[in-house]
């Protein structure tokens, strides 16, 4: 109804002024239009981001399901080919292929660091490389003292599920032991783990932060 009297007034100003006039008539449906196709994209957009989500997660779910060998095994493997003491071990991509490994941080008595690359379906040392860290005197402060290794650690945090990576936290006040598992499902969680006990507790910290990208998601 709104472009035909749009179009109608137009055609009878050109008639009168004996002139030409062209009008570009923008109707209620026109803006309904436009609206639908930015809400299908912003949807799209959406579905692109959970999709992408989702792949994440079967890569990781893939990652674990492709190890045989455990954090505590690789832990131990490095250490008879590296001696000294685990700071870290992460079961991830190796220079961003799809070559998965077993990647152990271990900090020499020398104060070298060496990052010892360990083949997780059967625990052989597949290589080691000397790494460069400049917090070196922060994490021997951190260590001092601790009961608890990085072996023992991951071995605590394995009654949560499989674990896929095991890190000193030596930031902070309360300094432990961070651990990331994964359960069969899929679903991933982080844990302290006591450096002077080895208690086993849920990473607050990180809840609070995935609730927080669960809102900012939701907005």
């Amino acid at each position: 109804m709104k472009r035909n009297i749009v179009i109608a007034a137009v055609t009878a100003a050109a008639l009168i002024g004996g002139g030409t006039a062209t009008a570009i008539a923008t109707t209620g449906d026109d803006q309904g239009s436009a609206r639908q196709a930015a809400n299908t994209k912003l949807s799209d957009d959406g579905n692109r981001d959970d999709q992408d989500d989702r792949d994440d997660r079967d890569d990781d779910a893939a990652k674990v399901s492709s190890s045989d060998v455990t954090a505590p095994e690789a832990i131990a493997s490095a250490l008879k080919h590296t001696s000294g003491t685990v700071v870290s071990a992460e079961l991830d991509d190796e220079d961003d292929s799809d070559k998965v490994v077993w990647n152990v941080d271990v900090l020499s008595g020398d104060n070298t660091w060496h990052s010892v690359s360990v083949d997780p379906s059967n625990g052989k040392v597949l290589g080691s490389q000397t790494d460069d860290e400049d917090d070196t005197a922060q994490v021997r402060a951190a260590l001092k003292g601790s009961s608890v290794t990085a072996e023992e650690a991951a071995k605590a945090a394995a009654g949560k599920g499989v674990v896929t990576s095991v890190g000193l936290d030596e930031d902070g006040k309360d300094k432990s032991w961070e651990a990331e598992t994964r359960t069969s499902g899929g679903a991933e969680q982080d844990w302290k783990i006591d450096l002077g006990s080895g208690k086993v507790t849920a990473d607050r910290a990180d809840a609070q932060d995935d609730d927080a990208d669960d809102a900012d998601d939701q907005d």
